[in-house]
């Protein structure tokens, strides 16, 4: 006959002990770092800090947005998988990038030569340091604390990206390894370069307000490494796969422009002129973009398309990021209009390649991205922004900045290229990147999630 013995205890597995004890320790050593003192309170703007908050949560907004642009655009039996891709990430990005990414991405500089950093050190791990007083190099006038959620935001959305390139196809578990390993391999670096304090980027001049070169060129570049490493999705390019709601799409597509004004606007970290600046030229250049690729679409398929206006917002959004506190009203809508036609050309020309980047990231981000960082050399004003300094855009004179810029274009994709291949293949090597056909083809919702979006 069993017994139940009444004596036993709780066990806790030795990992989970040692997690646990690393979770306690960083919360007290940052607590004991940071008190919250009166003076930390005296240095506050209120206003800013205000503003930087909802700018937070405007950012933050566009990761659900982002699940609902995507899955509108994929079958009706993927969709719940692309909104976990996008879900997911809040959760593990939001624990990395608090126990260590955002020391790595913006601590003092670990890994530098002379005045140039290129990794930031563990100094803040678990917030350590990070406190409710401003950091004056980054935050003058808002918490410490508040502007690392803000970047947090930026980190979570960018992996998120990247998902709509292996759409349809990949492992849950892979994509978890993935967005872990990839976020602190090549996003947290090339954070520390364009953005901390002694960023070898941001030391020889190389202009990026919110995000062209660190958020977008990364994660489409990644992007369409990863759809040529995965293969195309089975029946690619036979079979038609159509989007299951463009309502869906379009109705992310507005929440993504809704949120980008956090995204742009609150880069400036004060509500200030520059928010304002940027936030104008974000809606110039997402309504240009629009305009352009809905056009482009008119001509070349002699119908003006749902898809085509949303991705044409999307595009120039992209585009205007780099360049969003730099430019004005006119600047803005040129660089719309060039990212609307130059993306849209950019996946018509996957198509032909017969490259399954299915949802078109790396077209629309890493072009876009691309393009709005080398525009920012073109267009960049220190009558908008003088930060911009004596090296203006292309147009306003100036040469440098547009050389710069093209530095920080060929130096980070040549980063990406080689370590999003080294990551896929280390990934691939050890779960595997790829669902089995059977899976693939009953659909990801049911066999990674047991799940459907619609019932029958």
């Amino acid at each position: 006959m069993h017994t139940q013995r009444t004596n036993d205890t709780l066990r806790i597995p030795p990992i989970l002990k040692t997690c646990l004890l690393l979770l306690v320790s960083m919360g007290l050593a940052s607590c004991v770092a940071n008190p919250n003192t009166h003076d930390a309170e005296s240095a506050i703007d209120k206003a800013d800090t205000t503003f930087l908050l909802v700018s937070a949560a405007l950012v933050m907004l566009m990761t659900p947005a982002l699940a609902l642009f995507y899955g509108g655009l994929v079958r009706a039996k993927n969709v719940l998988s692309v909104a976990m891709h996008c879900f997911v990430a809040l959760g593990v990005i939001t624990a990395q990038w608090y126990l260590f990414g955002y020391s790595l991405a913006f601590g003092p500089s670990a890994l530098r030569w002379g005045d140039y950093g290129f990794l930031g050190s563990l100094n803040w791990a678990g917030t350590r340091l990070v406190g409710l007083a401003p950091y004056p190099v980054y935050s003058a006038t808002v918490p410490h604390r508040l502007f690392m959620i803000y970047q947090c935001m930026f980190a979570i959305i960018t992996p998120a990206l990247i998902a709509g390139a292996f759409a349809e196809r990949m492992k849950f578990k892979a994509y978890l390894m993935f967005i872990l390993l990839w976020t602190t391999l090549v996003y947290d670096p090339v954070a520390h370069w364009v953005w901390s304090e002694k960023g070898w980027l941001k030391q020889i001049g190389s202009l990026d307000f919110a995000g062209g070169t660190v958020v977008h060129m990364t994660s489409g570049i990644t992007a369409l490494v990863a759809a040529l490493m995965i293969g195309p999705r089975r029946g690619f390019p036979r079979a038609a796969f159509l989007p299951h709601s463009l309502p869906f799409t379009l109705l992310g597509a507005g929440l993504l422009w809704f949120g980008w004004f956090g995204f742009n606007a609150g880069s400036a970290l004060s509500s200030g002129s520059v928010a304002v600046a940027a936030f104008v030229a974000t809606h110039c250049g997402a309504a240009a973009g629009a305009i352009a690729w809905l056009l482009y679409d008119w001509v070349t398929k002699e119908k003006p398309t749902a898809l085509g206006i949303a991705s044409g917002a999307v595009a120039g959004l992209v585009a205007i990021t780099p360049a969003s506190g730099y430019v004005g009203p006119l600047s803005a809508m040129a660089i719309g209009a060039i990212a609307g036609v130059v993306c849209a050309w950019a996946v018509t020309w996957r198509a032909r390649r017969k490259i399954d980047d299915a949802l078109d990231a790396f077209g629309v981000h890493g072009v876009g991205g691309t393009l709005g960082a080398l525009l920012t050399g073109v267009f960049a004003s220190s009558y908008i922004n003088p930060a911009v300094g004596a090296h203006q855009g292309l147009i306003h004179g100036g040469v440098r900045l547009l050389g710069i810029q093209l530095i920080a274009i060929v130096v980070t994709t040549a980063y990406n290229l080689i370590l999003s291949f080294l990551i896929l293949k280390f990934v691939d090597k050890t779960i595997g990147l790829r669902v089995v056909e059977e899976d693939e083809r009953i659909g990801l919702d049911l066999t990674q999630h047991g799940e459907s979006a619609y019932s029958a």
